[in-house]
């Protein structure tokens, strides 16, 4: 009898074995489709990788599936076979993979029929007339709502600022009612392509990069597009995918961030006339089932979404791009450690399409592939449109007193551009009030009693909140050691340059853009509107400003605090620091006015600072390869690490001492393999959430002799007796180390 070889959500390395459920054709199962599985007590979903003619159990101890719950399956063959890869490559018990690669909705069992919340009036309500209500004006606005139309989406009513609690005040007077409703189907992408809006002209540079990209069409190639900030990268995206569209096929585009997608999205829709299908984890559980079946069904001719969106299902694919493809958080820190950028680039490889890599400031690994030939180094200098590359400036700051991070040279370089009609814009990567919160008489620092780590001040909400495990507690009014009220505020974060610069500039608005300012669905949206009507105001955010937007009207950018990067333990810190400066720096100056960026800096003769402020970003980070290349760091080495985390940081020390004994009994083996193991040592947060993390680190100029050896310790870890409570995972090619 056939047997169906079934991958499992668990975090055993390995494929299950089940005989068919009664009364199903086995002809008629395919890899990829979905069964519902007996595991133990209970039933689980299980995801068929084949069928095989026999199996390693006894046939009395295989049980029969229950049943399928898919007519076709759910991923189709190039993606099964990618996720497959990456969990070998990675490391990851396949079954959790390949289920992450699902929408959330897909991995809960059969898909019921959607029904969305709407709300529309009562009799009683209908027979207000326009405009009552005045004397509550957010019910009159809800009111007016559900008078232009005969029954109005949750979605979009929330959309316009309408909150739940305004609607159910609605209900209690008897005015209005929800009810539920089938969600409307995703509109079909009509028959052929057509544009919406006319193709902007391309300048020599964006000419030759548009003609390298469709040259490699129908064919893998992996293209470097490093273009400096505002030199029109997304233009020739749009020419790229046009194209793509003309010969019937389909696009993929990776963003970094939310933040990105909405102007993203009003861009590709403003151009291109197909269904743009869009996944994004600000998206419900609904919208995102609904984006990806209309990829799944070839409604989409385009896909934007984030890191989770490399494994969105697309027949024909002809174009991959990854923007913004240095970013960070295309690698996930959690779960399945997976390189959204990287995954990418396998599947362009895979469906034989090129993959373009744009950027204004390319990680060191891409960068080094392309000095070395293995990517096609495509290169924008200048700015589109005639625009001018900002003026770049340090301020030095030694020993100057400042107010929350702002030096009196820069607060007078703000008023001057305010001055004339223009905005500013402040970067600081740090949330909340203030980072740290001490007792100036005994020296008593606010520590997250969960994590290594210092609990950050929201002056708004009058809270300690620890950014890492999401602990909080009540601001104290007094020291809880000594009880001194003389407690200070170590350092700024958005939220009190937000305050110093209101009180400063009162006639100008500062609007604060970070993750706590933009929680509300539509928050950020209305941030950018406002900003983009270029009235003189003051954007105070993190690093959602510091990338791909487009703010005609900002002259003027300060970099509050350059220093942190150039002096961390982390390797990395020194690549991100640059990179993230010459982002921010790039929202200066990109329309007809020029830009100007004031850096404040204590250290502002240091060699790396200089180099990038004079020479720019390339020239910066060849200086990087050149250090990497003598310290044998990546990307001229490849890395993995083995992470244990348990109840004490001895446990987890031990289980990873086990690990390196067992692995390192022969010697001349390991040796022979060119595999240098470090450690066990701390993490670098040790403690979070409650549980202390320890970490055996790989590094070998060999990568797949660095996977052999990590396979065989994963082999070991799953063999080894632990305690329930000791956790153990893998990360291939980390960005933390």
């Amino acid at each position: 009898m056939p047997i169906l070889r079934l991958a499992l959500p668990c975090p055993l390395r390995r494929l299950f074995d089940y005989l068919p459920p009664a009364g199903v054709d086995v002809a008629r199962l395919r890899p990829g489709q979905r069964l519902q599985v007996p595991f133990g007590r209970r039933q689980s979903l299980g995801l068929l990788v084949e069928i095989a003619a026999r199996s390693a159990l006894p046939a009395h101890q295989l049980r029969a599936a229950s049943a399928v719950l898919d007519a076709q399956p759910v991923l189709d063959e190039a993606l099964l076979k990618l996720v497959l890869w990456a969990a070998d490559y990675y490391q990851h018990p396949v079954g959790d993979a390949l289920f992450h690669a699902l929408p959330v909705l897909m991995r809960q069992g059969p898909l019921r029929v959607a029904e969305a919340v709407h709300w529309r009036l009562t009799e009683r309500g209908m027979g207000l007339p326009a405009g009552a209500l005045q004397r509550a004006p957010r019910q009159a606005q809800a009111l007016a709502a559900l008078q232009a139309a005969d029954s109005v989406s949750l979605e979009a009513l929330v959309a316009q600022d309408i909150a739940p609690a305004i609607l159910k005040a609605l209900a209690d007077k008897g005015l209005a009612e929800r009810f539920h409703a089938a969600a409307p189907a995703v509109s079909a992408a009509p028959a052929a392509p057509r544009k919406l809006q006319a193709e902007l002209v391309l300048n020599a540079e964006q000419a030759g990069a548009l003609a390298a990209v469709n040259a490699a069409l129908g064919r893998y190639a992996c293209l470097l597009l490093e273009g400096v900030t505002g030199s029109g990268k997304t233009e020739v995206y749009l020419q790229a995918i046009a194209e793509v569209l003309r010969r019937g096929q389909r696009a993929l585009v990776l963003v970094p961030e939310i933040g990105l997608t909405p102007q993203t999205l009003a861009r590709f829709r403003a151009r291109l006339g197909c269904e743009v299908a869009v996944l994004h984890s600000g998206l419900s559980d609904r919208e995102r089932l609904a984006a990806w079946q209309c990829a799944a069904d070839g409604e989409a001719g385009v896909v934007i979404g984030t890191r989770s969106a490399v494994f969105t299902p697309l027949a024909g694919l002809g174009l991959v791009i990854v923007d913004e493809e240095h970013d960070a958080s295309y690698k996930a820190q959690d779960g399945f450690r997976y390189s959204a950028r990287d995954l990418a680039i396998k599947r362009a490889a895979d469906a034989g399409c090129p993959v373009l890599l744009g950027t204004a400031t390319p990680s060191l690994e891409s960068l080094n592939n392309a000095l070395g030939g293995r990517y096609q180094h495509l290169r924008l200098r200048e700015r589109a449109g005639g625009a001018l590359a900002p003026r770049m400036r340090v301020l030095d700051i030694r020993g100057q007193v400042d107010q929350a991070g702002l030096s009196d040279g820069l607060l007078a370089a703000m008023a001057a551009t305010l001055g004339r009609g223009e905005q500013v814009l402040a970067f600081i990567n740090r949330r909340g009030f203030s980072p740290a919160l001490q007792c100036s008489d005994c020296g008593w620092l606010a520590e997250c009693a969960h994590c290594d780590a210092r609990l950050t001040v929201h002056a708004a909400a009058r809270r300690l909140r620890c950014h890492h495990c999401g602990h909080q507690q009540a601001l104290p009014g007094a020291c809880p050691t000594c009880a001194s009220p003389a407690l200070d505020f170590r350092g700024p974060g958005t939220e009190r340059c937000e305050q110093v610069l209101a009180a400063h500039f009162p006639r100008v608005p500062v609007l604060r853009i970070d993750r706590d300012s933009t929680q509300r669905k539509g928050s950020l949206e209305r941030y950018l509107a406002q900003i983009q009507r270029g009235e003189p105001c003051i954007l105070v955010g993190t690093q959602m400003l510091a990338k791909g937007h487009h703010f005609p009207a900002v002259t003027l950018v300060a970099v509050l605090d350059a220093d942190g990067g150039l002096f961390s333990a982390d390797y990395r810190a020194t690549e991100r620091m640059g990179q993230t400066l010459m982002q921010v720096a790039g929202r200066a100056g990109r329309a007809e006015r020029p830009g100007e960026v004031i850096v404040q800096s204590r250290s502002p003769d240091h060699p790396l600072l200089e180099v990038l402020l004079a020479d720019g970003y390339n020239a910066f980070a060849r200086v990087l390869l050149g250090e990497r290349r003598q310290l044998g760091l990546p990307p001229f080495c490849h890395l993995a690490l083995l992470r244990a985390e348990a109840r004490s940081l001895s446990e987890a020390e031990d289980f990873l001492v086990t690990l390196r004994e067992q692995a390192t009994a022969d010697g001349a083996a390991l040796e022979a393999a060119g595999v240098r193991l470090t450690g066990p040592l701390p993490a670098p947060m040790a403690r979070r959430a409650g549980r202390y993390r320890a970490q055996l680190a790989l590094q070998s100029r060999s990568r797949g002799r660095l996977n052999q050896v990590l396979g065989a310790l994963c082999a070991l870890a799953e063999r080894a007796p632990t305690r329930r409570d000791l956790r153990w995972a893998v990360d291939v090619d980390p960005v933390e180390w």
